[in-house]
This record gives structure tokens, C-alpha cells and sequence, in this order.
């Protein structure tokens, strides 16, 4: 029997990698990842220097750094599904390119809609890039136990990439203008466009019935305006502006009358059915709420150590460190906890422990606490990425191989879409908790000046600037403080979401299922040796 399967192992793996060694293959995704993981980070650090030079209004900066996985997620769906049908390597292949020209655009911008134009592109080439790379690995390794090592590396490349992008962000922000930040990914495609060619197999899905274009155009335009209207919400605008309510309004029932379309259908663009499945559905779920804490708590993280601490680029970039090696070391361990405590019980302790480092970094304040932030970085970084690795797993797994393009856009797009409204949300947040610590007013500054003041740190501190003397001096201090309390705010509602995800992650199975074979956590390993 063991022989028996052994033989349809080995022939799946040949038949997913056409010859290629899956390793070598893994290697190259690993790399793709890189280029996109590195963008969506390095741009953390460079958000002070953004604004000191294009002078982007608060609408213009929400724009620049959240215009990248808003259309990312918009189209990943789109570019899954084509992946599946003309093939997953041309998709990636034409990805590099993209998103070398777009670099090169958005280092040479001199005002913020031309960045915000640039990061767009990114964004469709990076559509373009992940799911690709999950989708292939999906092909590449059918057999799940080497399947969760490939996805354990593959994310930690992905934390490699996080801790990367603020660190060699700083650097360049030291030695150079913020351009400077995007001219990295060049180098990195201009590599693996001819590599990705030579050595990446090709795959499809089972090409039955022609690709839904008006479906795919139809999941792009009600992602787009779902995000859209988050994004415009955590920018603050009101709630009953109907640049607000509009895009919300039209990107529900385009969602709603894709999913419509998608069961009517034979040959659906994405096999709803998919959703049926506790596993996955709960797994998708937890992705959007893991990114949606993470992603928001980096940019404020960020802002934090540069705008109070008064570190600069590099530091802060190296205070960032720790969180990123701290999720690679996750990822590398990750399918060895799986196989031990299975799904639920690693998804579901990764958020709780996530949840209790977003607690213990409410004790940080005016001063810099760097044994605090150590600690919580560290816990905070490896709790997520257990979280990340247990529900991505499950997912993949839950998956139809010839679904794969489809399943990862699923997964990509609940990445993005946490990602973006996490920034939207723990935004709208942090500035709600910020802008009254202002409102009441500061001695010695006048009303208007204070009320400009309540928009942003940054624009504290420049009117302080301008004001100089003591009533600077006061604003500086008393923006400082109203920041440090949106913080401690921002924190506990980030902590609450995070163990709403704990709860979630309680629908998923107990064991990881191998080859039609459960293998069992730690209680029934030792039930199963006590009736031995």
C-alpha cells in the first residue's frame, strides 16, 4: 500500500513539474516574492521624506501608500483566473516587467499624482506576480507535507522581504533621495525575468469553457470600489459624502452580481464552491484579519519611532528588524508545528499570542523603551506569521489543483484587501483618537493653527515649527502626547480583532489531513499510544 502511494507521489510531482527540480523552482518563486515583499514595506520608512518633499495633501498621502494594494487587490482575481488560462509563468513573466517600469516611474516622480500613477502600475504588477508564484507552487508541490515545508520557506522569504524593505529604506533615505527607495526592484527583475524564463515550468488549469471576462472585470471594479470607500472613510472624509457612499454602494452590488454570475455559470471564473469548505472559507477570514492588524501597526509603528522617538530612517528601520526575523523563524518552523498541533490549534494560538504583544506594547510612551519594543516586536512578528503560514496552508489545501490560479488570487486578495483596510481602518482610528487631544486647544497656540495641528503629526510638528518659542515648544509636546494616546488606543482595538481572529480559527480542522491520512496532534498521538 505505502509502495502504491509512494508511485502516485512521485508521479504527480513529475507531471506538476514537467522535469524541473521543484527546489530549484521554489528558489525562483522565492525570489519573485522578494521583489514584490520588498515594495510593500520599503515605502514605510520613506513616508516622511514623501511628504517633506511633494507636499501631498492628507487625502494625496493616504493615496500614495495605500493606491498600491488597493488596485493590487482589485486585480488579482483577474490576472488568477487568466493564469490559469493562458498560463501561470507568461502572467508572471509579464509581471516583472510591469512592475520594473513602474519603479523606474515612481523614483523619477516630482509630485504626488505621478506617484500615485507609478504605485498603481505596481500594484497591477504585482497582481501580475503573487498569485502566479502561489499557484505554481501549489502545481509544483501536490504532496502536502513537502508542500508545507515549500510554503514555510515561501513565507519566510516574505518576512525576509518585510524586514528588508525598512531597513534598505533607511539606508537609502540616509545616502540618498526617497526615489531611491523604488530603483531597488530593478536590479531584482532585470534578474528574474531571464531566470524566471529559463528555469520556471509552465502551467495551466484544466481550460474547460472560455475565461469570464466580464466576470473578472466585474470582481476588479467591486474590489476596487469596497476599498475604495474604506479607504476614502479612513482618510477621514464624512460618511455621507457621496464620493464615500457611492463607491461602496456600486463595488457591493458588483459583488453581489459577480457572485450571481459565478453560480449560474458551468465553467465559473472561481469555484465558489470552495467557500462551502469550513477550512477554507475560515481560512481566508483569518489571512484578512491577521494583514488587516499587521499592516496598519507597521505604518504607525513607523511613524512612531520616527516622529516621537525622533529616530531616524535606518533606525527605525532597524527597530523593525526583529518583527520580520522573528516571522521568518515562524515561517522555517511552521510546518513542523502544523504536522504537530495541526491547524486549528496553531492558527488559533498564533493570533493569541499576536494579540498579547499588541497588549504589552501599550506600555510604550514618550520615551524610547527599546527592551519593550524588542519583546513585543518579536512576539508580534512570530504570532502573525504562525497565524499566516496555518490559514495559507489550509487554504492551498483545501483548494482543487486545477483551481490554483483561482484559489491563490482567493488567498492574494484576502491579503491585500486586510492589508488595505487595515491602513484604512487603524488610520481612521488612530487619527479619531489623535485629533481631539488638539481640538481642545493648546495654550499660547492659536485655534487655527491647533486645528491644523489635528490632522497629522507631521503637520504638528511643522506648525510648531513655524510658531517656534513656547507655543511650539507646547504644541510639539502636546501633539506628541495626543499621538502616543491614539497609539495606546489604536492597540487595543487592533488587540480585540486579533482575538475575534482566535475565535474564527476555531472553525478550522483539528489535524493536518496527509495523503488521505490524518496526522494527529499531540492528545491523540497519546491516546493512540495508551490503546497501543
Amino acid at each position: 500500500m505505502s509502495g502504491t502511494t509512494t508511485a502516485a507521489t512521485a508521479l504527480r510531482r513529475r507531471a506538476a513539474g514537467a522535469g524541473a527540480n521543484r527546489w530549484v523552482v521554489l528558489v525562483v518563486l522565492c525570489v519573485s516574492l522578494l521583489l514584490v515583499a520588498v515594495d510593500a514595506t520599503v515605502l514605510h520608512v520613506a513616508v516622511p521624506a514623501v511628504t517633506e518633499d511633494l507636499r501631498p495633501g492628507a487625502i494625496e498621502l493616504l493615496w500614495i501608500v495605500d493606491v498600491y494594494p488597493l488596485v493590487c487587490a482589485s486585480l488579482l482575481i483577474l490576472f488568477g483566473t487568466l493564469g490559469d488560462r493562458v498560463g501561470r509563468r507568461r502572467i508572471l513573466l509579464l509581471g516583472y516587467a510591469l512592475f520594473g517600469v513602474a519603479s523606474a516611474l515612481a523614483a523619477l516622480a516630482d509630485n504626488a499624482q505621478l506617484l500615485i500613477m507609478a504605485r498603481a502600475l505596481l500594484g497591477v504588477g504585482g497582481a501580475m506576480i503573487m498569485p502566479a508564484t502561489l499557484s505554481i507552487l501549489r502545481q509544483v508541490f501536490p504532496e502536502r507535507r513537502e508542500r508545507a515545508m515549500a510554503i514555510g520557506i515561501w513565507s519566510a522569504v516574505a518576512a525576509v522581504g518585510a524586514a528588508v524593505g525598512p531597513l534598505l529604506g533607511g539606508f537609502l533615505l540616509e545616502h540618498f533621495w526617497w526615489g531611491s527607495v523604488f530603483l531597488v526592484n530593478i536590479p531584482l527583475m532585470l534578474v528574474s525575468l531571464p531566470v524566471g524564463r529559463l528555469l520556471l515550468p509552465e502551467s495551466k488549469g484544466d481550460g474547460r469553457g472560455p475565461w469570464d471576462v466580464v466576470g473578472a472585470l466585474m470582481a476588479a471594479g467591486g474590489l476596487f470600489g469596497v476599498v475604495l470607500g474604506v479607504k476614502r472613510l479612513g482618510g477621514g472624509e464624512p460618511v455621507a459624502s457621496v464620493f464615500t457612499v457611492l463607491p461602496l454602494v456600486v463595488g457591493a452590488a458588483l459583488l453581489v452580481a459577480f457572485v450571481r454570475r459565478q453560480r449560474r455559470r458551468t465553467h465559473p471564473l472561481v469555484d465558489l464552491e470552495m467557500f462551502r469548505r469550513p477550512a477554507f472559507s475560515t481560512s481566508v477570514g483569518c489571512i484578512v484579519l491577521a494583514m488587516l492588524a499587521l499592516v496598519g501597526l507597521e505604518l504607525i509603528a513607523a511613524q512612531y519611532l520616527q516622529l516621537v522617538l525622533g529616530l531616524s530612517p535606518l533606525e527605525t528601520g532597524l527597530r523593525l528588524v526583529p518583527l520580520t526575523f522573528a516571522a521568518m523563524a515562524a515561517g522555517l518552523a511552521g510546518a513542523r508545528m502544523l504536522r504537530r498541533f495541526g491547524p486549528r490549534r496553531m492558527v488559533c494560538a498564533g493570533f493569541c499570542l499576536t494579540a498579547f504583544a499588541v497588549v504589552l506594547l501599550t506600555a510604550l510612551g514618550r520615551a524610547d523603551n527599546c527592551a519593550l519594543m524588542l519583546s513585543g516586536f518579536v512576539l508580534l512578528g512570530f504570532g502573525l506569521e504562525t497565524t499566516l503560514f496555518g490559514a495559507y496552508e489550509s487554504m492551498l489545501s483545501e483548494a482543487p489543483q486545477e483551481q490554483a490560479g483561482g484559489a491563490a488570487a482567493i488567498g492574494e486578495t484576502s491579503y491585500q484587501l486586510g492589508a488595505g483596510i487595515g491602513i484604512a481602518l487603524l488610520g481612521s482610528v488612530m487619527n479619531a483618537a489623535y485629533a481631539p487631544g488638539l481640538a481642545r486647544g493648546v495654550p499660547g497656540v492659536p485655534a487655527s493653527q491647533s486645528a491644523a495641528a489635528g490632522h497629522s503629526l507631521g503637520e504638528a510638528y511643522e506648525v510648531a515649527a513655524r510658531l517656534g518659542g513656547p507655543a511650539g515648544v507646547a504644541l510639539r509636546r502636546a501633539a506628541g502626547d495626543a499621538f502616543v494616546h491614539g497609539l495606546h488606543v489604536t492597540l487595543v482595538v487592533s488587540a480585540g480583532l486579533l482575538l475575534l481572529g482566535a475565535v474564527m480559527a476555531l472553525r478550522l480542522p483539528r489535524v493536518m489531513q496527509c495523503e488521505g491520512v490524518s496526522v494527529p496532534g499531540p492528545r491523540e498521538a497519546a491516546e493512540s499510544r495508551v490503546s497501543v
